[in-house]
């Protein structure tokens, strides 16, 4: 059974065993033309005479099959040989793999033939989509907002002065296809009362990989190797910038990590300095991508910075692919206060444009209420989903369970890749009003 993946759809090795299969035959002919035909008829006529003996008149069926097994033990032989050749190479390549080689292949194959999806946001959301969506193409790339100015990338930032790495190393995690060791490597925090302290691994050897190489873009590059990433991590911008927000009563918050400290309401947010030049790279991702997805994450601070960065909310607007944007469950405090669904999506279209969003995706999965009791506590609540402001938007949007409840609220990775994957499939770009993953009104 093992032996028959090999010729499962898009292996790309049904082709090369025919052409296999021509040069045996042509060399089976080259040592008959060599050593003359008289030697293949002396077989053949000793092959008839021990037939005819045993069968009589049956004689030339009975040749027949005996051709047949002849041809099919031959096949089996070829197939035998071919296994064992890419296996011995195989384990020395990749000897913890070597027996996963099919299903390795099978599945590079498969992901390779998806359609090419560009996600742009930060924070722990979008890590969660990445994690889900690479099981389904490995034409993703995450276009990373470099805003952050807290904690681990925040220090780094200042005392490097290099772009924070910290949501850049999560999204290099959740596209990774690498042991769960290096994966514990790359996320593990140092703790105690040194100058390591809060500091991650993954954040550090960015750090490192970056002075070594000179440039954040081929760090990432080079550090995708070692993880085997499926897809490409982007930043927005290679240039250092700060979150700035003005509030509803006219104060101004500098700093990314401040804003939601500030508990205020946000009339608007900005880039310091103004113009801040993208990552080519991740403009022509986005000009190239089938699907645009923006989020999931914090509104103001996670997917906003990347669509002020020049470009780049002009670039998406003008794309012809499928432009999603998915919906936090719960407000978060000091940032989305009392928002309804409605109202992130204006927010986004209020600072990028209109046509940056053809879709939203929202919760429709019911949320318990000793998870709406412990969130309250919080200052957080269920977003409401206001159906005819959304409408009013000129936007369509789909409603689905892609959450799942433990001790928090969070997206569930393969329940939000799955509805995502199905609109991408089945919607076509301005839909107005509700539709179902199907892709049905």
């Amino acid at each position: 059974m093992h032996l028959l993946k090999w010729l499962y759809p898009g292996m790309k090795f049904k082709r090369w065993m025919g052409l296999f299969s021509v040069g045996v035959l042509l060399v089976s002919l080259g040592f008959a033309l060599v050593f003359n035909y008289k030697y293949l008829d002396l077989i053949e006529e000793a092959i008839f005479r021990a037939v005819y003996l045993w069968q009589g008149s049956y004689n030339y069926i009975i040749t027949t099959i005996a051709g047949l097994l002849f041809v099919l033990v031959g096949i089996v032989l070829m197939l035998t040989a071919t296994r064992f050749i890419i296996r011995s190479v195989i384990t020395v390549l990749l000897p913890d793999n070597s027996e996963r080689l099919v299903d390795l292949i099978y599945e590079k194959r498969k992901l390779g033939r998806g359609p090419a999806v560009a996600v742009v946001g930060g924070g722990h959301g979008l890590s969660v989509l990445l994690r889900g969506i690479k099981a389904s193409t490995s034409n993703v790339t995450a276009v990373v907002t470099v805003a952050d100015d807290g904690g681990s990338s925040g220090r780094l930032r200042e005392d490097l002065g290099i772009i924070p790495p910290g949501d850049l190393r999560n999204c290099l995690v959740a596209l990774a296809d690498t042991e769960p060791l290096m994966e514990k490597l790359f996320q593990y925090r140092f703790e105690g009362n040194n100058a390591l302290s809060g500091h991650s691994f993954g954040n550090l050897f960015l750090a490192a990989m970056n002075e070594v190489t000179g440039d954040m873009e081929t760090a990432l590059q080079e550090s995708s190797k070692v993880l085997a990433v499926k897809g490409r991590v982007l930043p927005a911008s290679k240039e250092h910038v700060r979150l700035d927000a003005t509030m509803e009563d006219g104060t101004v918050v500098e700093g990314e990590s401040q804003i939601p400290e500030a508990h205020k309401r946000i009339q608007r947010v900005h880039l310091f300095p103004k113009k801040v030049q993208p990552v080519e790279a991740a403009l022509e991702a986005l000009r190239q991508a089938d699907a645009i997805i923006l989020g999931p994450g914090s509104l103001y601070t996670s997917v906003m910075p990347n669509l002020l960065v020049e470009g780049v909310a002009e670039t998406i607007r003008d794309s012809r692919a499928i432009k999603i944007y998915i919906c936090n469950v719960m407000s978060q405090p000091g940032e989305t206060d009392g928002y309804t669904a409605s109202m992130h999506a204006k927010a986004i279209m209020d600072h990028a444009g209109k046509g940056i969003i053809d879709y939203m995706l929202v919760n429709s999965s019911v949320i318990s209420d000793e998870m709406k009791a412990y969130y309250a506590k919080q200052g957080a609540y269920p977003v409401e989903i206001d159906d005819e402001a959304i409408n009013a938007l000129g936007i369509g949007f789909v409603k689905a369970d892609i959450i799942h409840e433990t001790d928090q609220i969070r997206h569930d990775p393969e329940k939000l890749c799955n509805s995502v994957m199905r609109m991408i499939y089945k919607l076509k770009p301005g839909g107005i009003g509700e539709f179902d993953v199907k892709g049905q009104k």
